[in-house]
């Protein structure tokens, strides 16, 4: 598996006409490392209403590492891994919706009101690959690996000599 297996990862939120947009911020910003800069486009609804974007793209592997810890906290995380072959598509993006309401109060939910769009990387750059990139990763956070190490590929941080078993465990050749 890559090192981190997204090329980048895209959020963005709408925060509308009857929104408080610093709260709509503040719930983006729940997923979003502390130095994260976020976009703010502001449009007009079809009725007149303003509307406005914010959105995030995340490049750097630390900060990928970040979302991809807040998003391990996803109950649903099981589904979404049954639902790989719908959430991404032919271009190798991973869709998500989490709960906009529920991230404002620092929780991590399914549900409608921030979009994550995460490009996973599959050489070649073919659905299936990205399916199994995306499975892998989604699979590690699910059993409760420590996201930087589901992100990077790393192994258990006690197994320092990569022979799979515990290094603070004594053995019979320690004596």
């Amino acid at each position: 598996m890559p090192a981190v297996p997204f090329h980048y990862v895209d959020l963005r939120a709408f925060a509308y006409a009857t929104e408080d947009e610093t709260r709509v911020e503040d719930a983006l910003r729940t997923f979003l490392p502390e130095d994260a800069e976020i976009d703010r486009v502001e449009n007009v609804g079809h009725h007149g209403d303003r509307i406005v974007v914010l959105s995030a793209r995340i490049e750097n592997a630390d900060g990928m590492r970040h979302v991809l810890d807040r998003l391990s906290a996803l109950d649903d995380i099981d589904r979404v891994i049954d639902e790989l072959d719908q959430r991404v598509d032919d271009n190798c993006a991973l869709f998500l919706r989490v709960d906009k309401q529920a991230a404002f109060r620092g929780e991590v939910r399914l549900g409608p009101g921030i979009t994550v769009r995460a490009k996973v990387e599959a050489y070649p750059a073919k659905k299936p690959a990205a399916v199994e990139n995306a499975r892998e990763t989604l699979a590690r956070l699910a059993d409760g690996d420590d996201a930087e190490a589901a992100a990077d590929g790393r192994g258990d941080a006690d197994d320092r000599d990569g022979d799979g078993g515990d290094d603070d465990e004594t053995s019979d050749d320690d004596t």
